[in-house]
């Protein structure tokens, strides 16, 4: 029967209206057998969700996480059972571990064969617990509703992330009530119901940062996943205090502002950079783990500073640093807080701005010889001088990790507060960038959307470029062309008496790659000709690549201490 006529529907039926319920418009994903009712379900009704399909399940994840970074709304993926269910796990695992909410729906095979040997039967529940926030098996389709508004209710509230819905094929067909169709339209985006900070613990934080002589912020991803950029300020300025991020961090104040340091940390970081953070007698964490990379391996800052912390998760403060404050709450919330107890106070000046323009002008005479050079091939900070005078201030660019990620930590300085830089620090998977940068471009599409890759990236992503054309989306792909994985090679050089084991590969027409599926394309060996090529792919109205004969990391200047170590 159709849904007019019944108070009922399928499984499938019902997801799909849960699924609009939430004000879901977009869904990345790719077919199978087991979930065929599902599919019917999005042919026959009338929802306007656009479903993009997409040429492995991996993918649809990491668009799925662009999509939700550019939006401030959770991202949907589905995929199959089995072998689907095990691909997609790469870009969950992201997502989940960068507090990024997506919803991953994988199908199954039906509960009356489970134990039978069926094809593509699997744990599901098991395979994803420890690696989503939240995770079911929907075994009784009576209760799909209300498991799909846990499932909204738990990766947008707290610190969010990743969940996991797995829909068996039975209960795609089983029935249930369409009166059981409703949403809570708090759970359609995120940060949703915030937590507030305690208001002794901003008292005690602001009277230690009022009393500092020399203290510091460093953001990690959680004030620009909670839009606290103006709250930040507002802090910064109360006390004339330098603000430095993480790579994740980016974003949090424009690198242009006066009281921005920039990234510090082992990847990107610099001497100056980390020398500020040394001489820090106050360390002010936001939204920040604290980890091996911001604190050079938990060297920088030095135990015995003072450590404030600001962090959704009650977990996180005090698992690196002694802690002498912690406030466990929504980073906008404690800002504001923070802001509002600081303003009211005599602040003693943390000489801010002259300490952020020392360490700006530190990194650029390091980097101004080499991002002029015209030496071949080309230098990578060649790349990020031309780039920064063709690209708009409102971009967005995504990276992969290996030779791009380092380079727009360092040296990318960005005139924008907010999301406009993307890169998967959680896990650092190879072949992120196209993907993401997509789902960016689906969520954000009236701005230029690039994605940026080495040429080991491009090797596990290409066959996405299919889904690039046929959906003539205008991304301009750049790729460091250098025929290794460069970002081992140069840990092998420096740490390994130069010994290379299986690093390197043959170089690939990346160019020619890309113009069989349709993408026009460029290859650039001249420094010279950088800004030209650039400067037309940037402006072509449909995908466009740019493939740059590079400088390996093994042979460059990189911002990464272990290396200049």
């Amino acid at each position: 029967m159709s849904e007019a006529k019944t108070n009922q529907l399928t499984g499938g039926e019902a997801l799909v209206r849960m699924l609009e319920a939430y004000g879901v418009r977009h869904i990345f994903g790719l077919c199978g057998d087991t979930t065929l009712p599902f599919y019917d379900a999005m042919a026959t009704l009338d929802h306007g969700i656009t479903h993009f399909l997409t040429r492995d399940e991996r993918h649809a994840a990491y668009m799925a996480d662009g999509y939700a970074r550019v939006t401030g709304r959770p991202g949907v993926c589905e995929g199959p059972s089995g072998g689907g269910a095990t691909y997609i796990l790469p870009g969950v695992v992201e997502a989940s571990e960068s507090s990024i909410p997506i919803l991953a729906i994988t199908s199954d095979v039906a509960t009356t064969s489970r134990g039978k040997y069926p094809l593509t039967e699997l744990d599901q529940p098991a395979l994803f617990k420890p690696l989503t926030k939240w995770n079911a098996s929907l075994d009784d389709a009576s209760q799909l509703p209300s498991v799909v508004r846990e499932a909204f209710r738990q990766m947008t509230t707290g610190t969010p992330g990743a969940v996991h819905l797995c829909l068996p094929f039975d209960t795609q067909k089983a029935p249930v009530e369409s009166d059981e169709i409703h949403a809570n339209a708090a759970h359609t985006h995120f940060p949703a119901e915030r937590q507030s900070p305690d208001a002794q613990a901003i008292e005690e934080a602001a009277t230690i940062l009022a009393n500092a002589k020399n203290a510091i912020a460093i953001c990690g991803g959680g004030p620009v996943i909670s839009g606290a950029e103006a709250a930040l300020a507002r802090v910064a300025r109360a006390l004339d205090m330098p603000v430095a991020t993480t790579v994740s961090g980016q974003g949090s104040i424009a690198e242009t502002d006066p009281l921005a340091l920039g990234v510090v940390g082992s990847n990107g970081g610099i001497p100056a950079t980390r020398a500020e953070v040394d001489a820090a007698d106050v360390v002010l964490f936001i939204g920040c783990r604290a980890g091996s990379v911001t604190t050079e391996r938990w060297s920088s800052p030095a135990k015995g500073t003072t450590i404030l912390h600001i962090d959704s998760d009650p977990n996180v403060p005090g698992t690196n640093y002694d802690t002498a404050v912690s406030i466990n709450a929504d980073a906008r919330l404690a800002l504001e807080a923070l802001a509002d107890a600081l303003e009211t106070r005599q602040c003693a000046p943390q000489n801010g701005a002259a300490r952020a323009t020392a360490a700006w002008a530190a990194k650029a005479q390091q980097f101004s010889a080499l991002s002029s050079s015209r030496d071949t091939p080309i230098r990578p900070e060649r790349v990020m001088a031309e780039l920064m005078k063709v690209l708009d201030d409102d971009a967005v660019v995504v990276a992969d990790p290996g030779t791009p990620c380092p380079y727009f930590s360092g040296y990318y300085r960005w005139p924008r507060d907010g999301r406009h830089f993307i890169t998967n620090r959680a896990h650092g998977a190879l072949g992120y960038s196209i993907g993401a940068a997509m789902g960016a471009h689906i969520g954000r599409p009236d701005v230029k959307t690039l994605a940026v890759m080495g040429d080991g990236s491009f090797g596990f992503a290409c066959g996405e470029f299919e889904t690039m054309v046929r959906h003539h989306m205008p991304i301009t792909c750049i790729v460091f062309s250098n025929s290794t994985f460069s970002w081992i090679k140069a840990g092998q050089k420096a740490g390994f008496d130069e010994r290379y084991y299986n690093v390197d590969f043959n170089r690939t027409d990346h160019a020619a790659v890309a113009s069989a599926f349709g993408v026009k394309s460029w290859t650039v060996r001249d420094p010279d000709d950088l800004r030209t090529v650039l400067a037309k792919a940037i402006a072509h109205d449909g995908p466009t690549l740019v493939d740059i004969h590079s400088q390996s990391l093994s042979d460059a200047a990189a911002p990464v201490s272990e290396w200049v170590a």
